[in-house]
């Protein structure tokens, strides 16, 4: 069975298979007249209610709830939660207008319709296996051998809060929905492989795959949210939408203002409430989002008691900015909890769809004036890690010289690649010594004379168009403009000008989405398992698809063939080396400059909560915290 593990799955096997003595006697009498056809064995399927991206899944079809929950844990109360930006739509999958999802994950509504399975890369995550899902909506999943089809079989029990069921029809109108040219760019990325869907009864629905064997198709269908048809039926589905549409979930939508807050109410009676991933999760009855435009702002309201939790990603505000008499007097809790997540693709990213970034030296030159060393010890109190992948805190990063394996994916395309990333390990340099970044410095111009540059006024002017070289960096933090002034100040001593332009969330949505910018920041998502989504942030195919997460621009034939790789990888060893070596192929065309990354989460809160010990590793886990003063409530039964 390979990586498929009889201990969660079972085999369904053909019941008109015959012998094969009556096999052969009925072929001496009935060869004439019955095609070979008639008499072949169809190939066994297989039935699970859990599927792993890489070997078999943690939890077996009988288990109770996930190791690192306390499934008693009491049930009640009422937090609020800060949440920046704003949003003018409740529709968190098209890709008009901004949804609260874009800005609130933290307590697990990136996506507010329940998927088929719940797993990595989905609101609620298996917090300590990477790359598993497991039935939710469904009961099981059945699958042949060779991936080309998964059929769902639908709990009858699953409901919307309308009291509607969720039926096979509301799963094939969800796929529609999301592959109409209305819905995000992302899903057409992550359904890219599904050919049809057909139903074959009210609870049994069948995606059909086309291309190679994949497996990891199974899982991205698998994350597909079910929308209530009857609902879409009779709204327009690509504007943004003020109107909640039905849910499925542990939570409903209550009272909201468009741009100001949202509130969820627990709903004690959903029809999963008893179901294993939901135990000893979303304990709060109500969990109210306050928006703020401001950073600097809803910092404040924490420390007033406005909020109850705060995320803290400025590392100087966390190493001066907890000295207020909560903290003090021990109302309010100031902790780091390590974690084993893979940290994000955080990068300054330089848009190649822009003549000035098109030339891999003027990409590297650039490179050499970000100072990470001086900025960690002066801006960041020495607290990050310098990025030297794509990949940090993770297996999955290019590091020394590439293995043979990874060798082996790239030699086909040596001639396309720059030589050294044969045989150099790729570093961003450190400048530790008064010496080196003058070094660095004359480096670059050296690498911009021979890209055509010549210094006029104390400016870089190209030799050919006679334009200076100069490009704006786009943010939405006025707080990072401290990390952008000594880079900028870099770049103007080798004759490069560099604007910075501050936005606010809003607009710097729309123009990350209309690709209109020189240089942004950003951090892409990356699991344990990367797959599908490289496709959506790296592929040539997303360059010009509004909205895609191809900020670079990148459309270069040897990413897409190394994607392909890790598409297709049928092990993790497998995986890790097209990672690793499409990893190599970024880094050494300086498509990025990649930042920064911690290994333990910052995060400080009321000192109301309980949570499970210890901390799941690949997630937060605020899904799993509760109100120490909630009285328990029962979970009920599933009927």
């Amino acid at each position: 069975m390979g990586a498929d593990s009889a201990q969660h799955q079972q085999w369904s096997k053909p019941v008109a298979c015959l012998p094969l003595r009556w096999l052969l006697a009925g072929l001496l009498l009935l060869a004439a007249t019955a095609p070979a056809s008639a008499w072949a064995c169809p190939a066994p399927t297989i039935r699970t209610h859990a599927l792993a991206l890489h070997g078999a899944p943690r939890y077996g079809a009988d288990f109770a709830h996930f190791d690192y929950v306390n499934p008693g844990a009491p049930k009640g109360g009422s937090i609020t939660l800060p949440a920046l930006g704003s949003f003018d739509t409740l529709n968190p999958y098209v890709l008009k207008g901004i949804s609260p999802a874009s800005f609130s994950g933290l307590y697990g509504i990136t996506q507010l319709n329940e998927p088929l399975m719940i797993g990595t890369h989905y609101y609620l995550e298996a917090g300590d296996e990477p790359q598993t899902a497991y039935c939710l909506i469904c009961t099981e999943i059945e699958f042949p051998p060779d991936y080309a089809w998964v059929t769902f079989h639908l709990d009858p029990r699953a409901r919307f809060h309308n009291g509607d069921a969720i039926t096979a029809a509301d799963v094939a109108y969800s796929y529609e929905l999301l592959m109409s040219d209305q819905s995000h760019p992302i899903f057409h990325n992550n359904l890219a492989a599904v050919d049809k869907v057909t139903i074959s009864g009210k609870h049994q629905v069948r995606f059909h795959f086309k291309g190679g064997p994949e497996r990891s198709n199974l899982l991205r269908v698998g994350e597909l949210p079910v929308m209530s048809r009857s609902h879409w039926e009779k709204h327009r589905f690509g504007e943004s939408s003020g109107t909640p549409q039905p849910l499925s979930g542990p939570y409903r939508i209550g009272d909201f203002v468009l741009g100001n807050y949202i509130t969820l109410q627990r709903v004690d009676d959903f029809w999963a409430r008893n179901h294993p991933v939901y135990q000893g999760m979303f304990n709060f009855d109500r969990v109210r989002f306050e928006f703020y435009r401001d950073r600097t702002v809803a910092f404040e309201a924490f420390k007033s008691g406005a909020v109850d939790l705060w995320l803290e990603n400025v590392s100087k505000n966390w190493a001066t900015g907890y000295d207020f008499p909560a903290v003090t007097q021990g109302r309010v809790i100031k902790e780091a909890i390590p974690h084993s997540i893979p940290s994000g693709t955080q990068a300054f990213f330089l848009n190649m769809r822009r003549n000035q970034f098109q030339d891999r030296r003027v990409r590297q030159a650039i490179s050499l004036m970000f100072d990470f060393h001086w900025t960690n010890q002066h801006i960041f109190n020495g607290a990050y890690a310098r990025n030297q992948t794509h990949f940090p805190n993770s297996e999955m990063g290019a590091r020394g010289l590439p293995s043979p394996a990874e060798v082996a994916l790239l030699e086909p395309h040596r001639e396309q690649l720059p030589p050294a990333l044969f045989s150099e390990p790729f570093e961003f340099p450190a400048y530790r010594e008064p010496g080196d970044l003058r070094q660095a410095m004359r480096r670059a111009i050296g690498l911009l004379r021979d890209a055509g540059y010549r210094f006029q006024d104390h400016r870089l002017i190209n030799r050919e168009s006679g334009k200076p070289l100069r490009f704006e960096i786009l943010i939405n933090s006025p707080s990072f403009q401290r990390v952008l002034l000594p880079f900028t100040k870099n770049l103007a001593k080798i004759g490069i000008t560099a604007d910075v332009r501050v936005v606010d969330r809003a607009q710097y949505k729309v123009r990350l989405d209309d690709f209109d910018f020189d240089m942004t920041v950003y951090v892409l998502p990356q699991s344990a398992s990367p797959g599908q989504e490289q496709r959506l942030y790296f592929h040539s195919g997303q360059a010009g698809v509004r909205g895609s997460k191809n900020f670079s621009g990148i459309q270069d034939p040897v990413v897409d063939a190394m994607i392909g790789h890790i598409i297709s990888a049928r092990t993790r060893p497998q995986l890790i080396t097209a990672v690793r070596a499409m990893d190599r192929v970024l880094l050494w065309n300086y498509y990025t400059i990649p930042h920064w990354h911690l290994g333990y989460h910052r995060i400080a809160y009321k000192n109301i909560f309980g949570r499970p010990e210890p901390a799941p590793p690949m997630t937060l886990g605020f899904q799993t915290w509760w109100l120490k003063a909630a009285g328990a409530k029962p979970q009920g039964t599933l009927d």
